[in-house]
């Protein structure tokens, strides 16, 4: 007798789980302890903006094979838009400086060879200390591992580890930001083309998920919080939840797709990371000039990375737990700052910057990470 998979968490790990499942004829239960579906990979719509706007600013690249299963199994791949070939534009805040990486297709990386393609200030011997991600330590910090300073450094790997790792690079994990750089650059620019969500990650990974999961029969169980995991030696027995408790057979699976800090409650000896990072997005809506690049990395300044969508400009910060306790309205003025420069606008002679301010809106997770 064919048993059930108990699908913990119906954020984009459970999901997926699901969706797999179900194209293989098995049997699925997906609870969820929220009210809906998605976790940080989802939509909603922000009344003070009047928009739909991602809870979380998701940059996929072309070398994420999983992910782009995954929308191929949605049939929603072309919601995902980026530039044909593998391009990055960047401006340096603190001299207004911009230029464009264009790594090559292929694995041989001669890209670095040509200065229209590398990093300004850079040169091509300057890319081999990165290299040694790719054979560090379990252990090993990238600050042990590479040096963390000069041009390159504070033009591509500072920005492209920040934001894969949400980290400060010199302390992050030098073999995790080596399996990144094995997948990616490594890899050649076919995997690294940039991708976003043009309509929102809700558009592309959730709601045709759920779509997909009813006409299977699936229904996810939302507001179901799982107490307890109950055990009979090595065999998890039953799930406990809020009002209702669920019988595990010695058929059934059981798969944990919640975050690392609700598994260690429940999972008796289990050791999950509970070193959290916080990750900020603002959101300011305003269409964006016509030239204006779908992303756009920031160097020198507050921010980072700047989605520029149909009807908002949205950036990204990572590592951020120092901006937590900051005043929102002063963090507004001085992202948009920043902003506006980086899409053209004078804004240095603004006495009252909050009065100019487009509609916005702060998105904060605290343990983004």
């Amino acid at each position: 007798m064919t048993g059930i998979t108990h699908i913990i968490g119906a954020g984009l790990a459970g999901l997926s789980c699901a969706i797999r499942l179900c194209d293989k004829g098995k049997k699925v239960a997906l609870y969820e302890a929220a009210r809906l579906a998605g976790g940080r990979a989802r939509s909603y719509f922000d009344a003070t903006l009047g928009l739909t706007i991602d809870n979380g600013n998701h940059l996929l690249l072309s070398g994420n094979r999983a992910a782009l299963d995954y929308a191929r199994r949605l049939n929603t791949s072309e919601g995902l838009i980026g530039p044909e070939t593998c391009a990055f534009d960047f401006m340096d805040l603190s001299t207004g400086a911009r230029w464009r990486l264009r790594p090559n297709d292929s694995q041989l990386p001669w890209w670095v060879f040509f200065n229209d393609r590398r990093v300004p200030g850079t040169r091509p011997l300057d890319y081999l200390d990165a290299a040694k991600l790719l054979f560090a330590k379990q252990d090993a910090t990238i600050g042990e591992t590479m040096r963390c300073q000069g041009a390159l450094y504070e033009k591509l790997w500072r920005p492209v580890m920040l934001s894969a790792l949400n980290t400060d690079p010199p302390e992050a994990s030098a073999a995790l930001a080596g399996a990144i750089l094995r997948e990616t650059l490594a890899a050649g620019g076919r995997a690294c083309r940039p991708l976003v969500a043009k309509k929102g990650l809700s558009d592309v990974f959730i709601e045709p998920a759920l779509h997909k999961l009813a006409q299977q029969a699936v229904a996810p169980k939302f507001g179901a919080r799982l107490k307890e995991i109950v055990f009979a030696e090595d065999r998890v027995t039953q799930l406990r939840f809020a009002g209702e408790e669920i019988s595990v057979s010695p058929q059934d699976t059981v798969v944990f797709a919640a975050p690392a800090w609700a598994a260690e409650e429940l999972i008796p000896k289990l050791q999950a990371p509970n070193d959290h990072r916080a990750i900020l997005n603002v959101h300011f809506k305003l269409t964006p000039p016509n030239d204006q690049p779908l992303l756009l990395g920031l160097v020198n300044g507050l921010s980072e990375w700047l989605f520029a969508f149909d009807d908002r400009l949205s950036v990204t910060i990572s590592g951020a737990d120092r901006l937590m306790e900051t005043p929102r309205e002063a963090l507004a003025c001085q992202v948009w700052r920043e902003v506006a420069r980086a899409i053209g606008l004078d804004v240095s002679k603004t006495h009252d910057l909050a009065s100019d301010l487009p509609p916005w809106q702060i998105v904060k997770e605290k343990r983004a990470t």
